[in-house]
């Protein structure tokens, strides 16, 4: 418990916006549950709560585990341009080449999704409910950080270019005002994933792709719009917050043509594909003994703890 206190007392002091944010994580991985097969909504559907509530854990866990922060992303501008063919080596090679301490320093994001593929996998052959879940979970969302255009390029809070907050905006703001009102979450089923380490780096090249007309229509956005209409005040977390306004929002949005809900559907399709991919390299175990099994107090309690903590560090947080 003593541990766990400690934990929690990093979190206040050192939480920040990240990812895809708490809402859309959760999104994500709640949806993905709906695309799969029935042989595993026996187990899946039961957990879907614990699906959602933990697909956040990666983000609290950054902060206290110093490791954990490149498996969130990777600057791919550091490796020069596209199309990168002499960076996508299998993880021993590439450390060959790049080193491991260089690698982790600009992020390992698309390597790190096999590692905790493999992961799911071995849980799966081991029909451990508790490790399927876990394992599965936390591969929801480093794929889904992989999908944002942001988590590959080195600006990646516009503090190269005097966009601070645009993170935050693109991957929380909008997604909380329009997902749920707006948003079509209907993506067809999840599909198995012949290649995984190609697949992976085919989405990781899409999101650097996007990053500059992220960064750059922002930016346009906001040489043109009136200054004291970019920002509002709104109650959030039960506290007086300055966000970006909706009317900017919405605009951004707009200017963007889709871009964050197409890479939140495809966020969505690509975590259940490779949690099917996953059991389905495992050799389809059945998975109604399994779901049987009773979950950890423990983890439950740890997450509870975690999830405490960090509620109470973000209260108030300005989305700069």
């Amino acid at each position: 418990m003593k541990k766990l206190f400690l934990m929690g007392v990093v979190l206040i002091c050192c939480a920040e916006a990240n990812a895809w944010g708490f809402f859309a994580h959760r999104l994500i991985n709640r949806q993905a549950v709906f695309l799969l097969p029935p042989e595993m909504m026996r187990l899946f559907k039961p957990s879907i709560d614990y699906l959602t509530e933990q697909a956040t854990v990666p983000d609290s866990r950054r902060y206290m585990i110093p490791a954990e922060g490149p498996r969130h992303f990777i600057d791919l501008d550091h490796y020069g341009r596209p199309p990168y063919n002499h960076l996508i080596l299998p993880w021993p090679r590439a450390c060959e080449r790049f080193s491991e301490d260089s690698l982790q320093a600009h992020g390992i994001v698309p390597w790190w999704i096999q590692t905790m593929l493999g992961r799911l996998t071995r849980a799966f052959c081991d029909g451990n409910k508790q490790a399927i879940l876990k394992a599965a979970a936390e591969l929801g969302h480093y794929v889904a950080d992989a999908h944002v255009p942001l988590h590959a390029c080195s600006n990646h809070n516009g503090q190269k270019t005097g966009q601070q907050g645009i993170h935050g905006f693109w991957e929380s703001r909008i997604p909380e005002l329009l997902a749920e009102a707006e948003w079509d979450f209907f993506v067809g089923k999840a599909s198995y994933i012949m290649d995984p380490f190609t697949h992976t780096w085919k989405f990781v090249l899409e999101s650097a792709a996007a990053a500059d007309t992220v960064l750059a229509e922002e930016a346009r956005l906001s040489a043109i719009w009136p200054a004291n209409a970019r920002y509002a005040w709104e109650i959030r977390n039960g506290a007086l917050t300055r966000q970006y306004s909706r009317s900017y929002a919405r605009r951004y949005n707009e200017i963007l043509d889709g871009m964050v809900e197409r890479r939140l559907r495809e966020s969505i399709h690509a975590v259940a594909s490779y949690w099917l991919t996953a059991w389905v390299n495992a050799g389809q175990p059945d998975l109604a003994p399994i779901a049987a099994q009773p979950t950890s107090e423990a983890e439950s309690r740890e997450f509870e703890i975690l999830s405490e903590a960090w509620k109470k560090s973000i209260i108030g947080k300005s989305c700069e």
